[in-house]
């Protein structure tokens, strides 16, 4: 695998996923302190058992500067944080489609000229890769929901954790977290999470586990019950209908279920592993908007593709020429949302930043926040995963190498 620039850092999901999917396990992470094949002592790695290769991450605060194979962490903390945001010149005010997240569609205004504050705003996380309460083990996944509770899932740690606004100390674990494992009171590995309003529960993609499983939000929950059994998720939506759609990396496909069935009904590839308009390259994160278009994010593929209700092959609607860091590329595109104009926001993880593109523009899209290297500065991103938005607008970001959620605030003068 040839790796260059900024993209050396998009290889490192594959690690997670083949872990996830071949059930490796991580070691404790170590470091050689005289930096020898590869490793910094500012830098956490964990070791796959079976092929031996280690992942490093930088710690909270340093930016790796060398490569993914001679890891060298640089104090990036004293760095500038001022970068221009890019703003959209119409005026009309919008709703925003958060069923994907939430399980239910909710009105979100958001400006069509709205920007974010370049600068996020660790809520959650942020103090070194780790077990406890305050931190997280790679974070994937999340919603948000109509308080502003954020449920992240925390990947390596099996567990979903959840954060109430105003809450800057700790976290609670509200799902899985007695350590990975198939039990009905473990998770392995989750990759994402929806909040069902209607059930008051949460409905989690238990990767590890080859299931979809749905835990209480009451208190004294104690384990969950299987929706899925036997399926490689990776991403979960849900529509105002309660059809849940999830994302299937082994098969390339994405499958519309209705609570109590196993099989589902296909909706998205099912051809097979390719770049055909009919095919993905591992799908990881969807997203469903009001007419039942489905939205995914092809990671190989490095593009988002549409595909129409009952349509037997996608559309580009976002990337599609390979990877790279023009605005007209994507590198390793995961979580998805559309808002009701039909403006596309891409998690662009090889790029380290979050692009959105207007509807039917298919040239190039716009940075909204990130996009300035790899870094824990407050507008910097680390490989991110998931994002989502609260009810008035701001933007949450899972970011993943830094271990922390990020919350960009839409600017009130837009």
């Amino acid at each position: 695998m040839v790796l260059h620039g900024r993209l050396v850092y998009a290889w490192l999901p594959l690690l997670v996923i083949l872990l996830q999917t071949f059930h490796g396990r991580f070691a404790e992470g170590y470091y050689d302190d005289d930096n020898n094949g590869g490793y910094d002592p500012n830098a956490l790695c964990s070791e796959d058992p079976i092929t031996s290769a280690m992942v490093c991450t930088c710690n909270a605060g340093y930016t790796n500067t060398g490569s993914a194979d001679n890891v060298v962490c640089t104090d990036m903390r004293s760095a500038s944080e001022d970068i221009p945001t890019d703003t959209v010149s119409a005026s009309e005010e919008i709703r925003t489609d958060t069923g994907s997240a939430s399980g239910d569609i909710r009105t979100v205004n958001i400006p069509a000229n709205a920007k974010w504050s370049p600068n996020g705003v660790t809520i959650a996380g942020g103090n070194g890769q780790g077990g406890a309460t305050n931190q997280f083990y790679w974070p994937h996944g999340l919603s948000v929901d109509d308080d502003q509770t954020v449920v992240i899932a925390d990947n390596v740690n099996s567990r979903i954790m959840q954060w109430k606004n105003g809450d800057t100390t700790n976290e609670q674990v509200v799902a899985g977290g007695n350590g990975a494992g198939k039990g009905l009171n473990q998770l392995y590995y989750p990759t994402d999470v929806l909040i069902d309003k209607e059930t008051d529960s949460l409905i989690i993609c238990d990767h590890g586990n080859k299931r979809v499983v749905r835990w209480s939000r009451r208190s004294g929950t104690t384990q969950g019950e299987i929706l899925i059994d036997n399926i490689p998720c990776y991403g979960l939506a849900m529509n105002d209908q309660r059809y849940l759609y999830v994302s299937e990396i082994e098969k390339h496909e994405v499958r519309r279920y209705q609570f109590g069935e196993n099989n589902g009904i296909l909706v998205a590839g099912g051809n097979g592993k390719g770049d055909g308009l009919n095919q993905f390259n591992l799908p990881t994160f969807v997203f469903v908007d009001r007419q039942q278009n489905v939205y995914v994010s092809d990671f190989y593929n490095h593009r988002v593709m549409k595909w129409n209700k009952g349509a037997k092959e996608g559309i580009v609607v976002a990337g599609g020429q390979g990877p790279g860091n023009a605005l007209t590329q994507l590198a390793c595109p995961l979580e998805v949302f559309v808002d009701t104009l039909g403006r596309l926001y891409v998690v662009d993880q090889g790029n380290n930043r979050v692009i959105r593109w207007a509807q039917g523009d298919k040239k190039q899209g716009t940075v909204i926040v990130g996009g300035n290297g790899p870094g824990a500065g407050a507008n910097q991103l680390n490989m991110p995963v998931g994002l989502s938005f609260d009810r008035h607008g701001n933007l949450y970001v899972a970011d993943m190498a830094n271990n922390r959620v990020q919350r960009f605030s839409i600017e009130e003068d837009c």
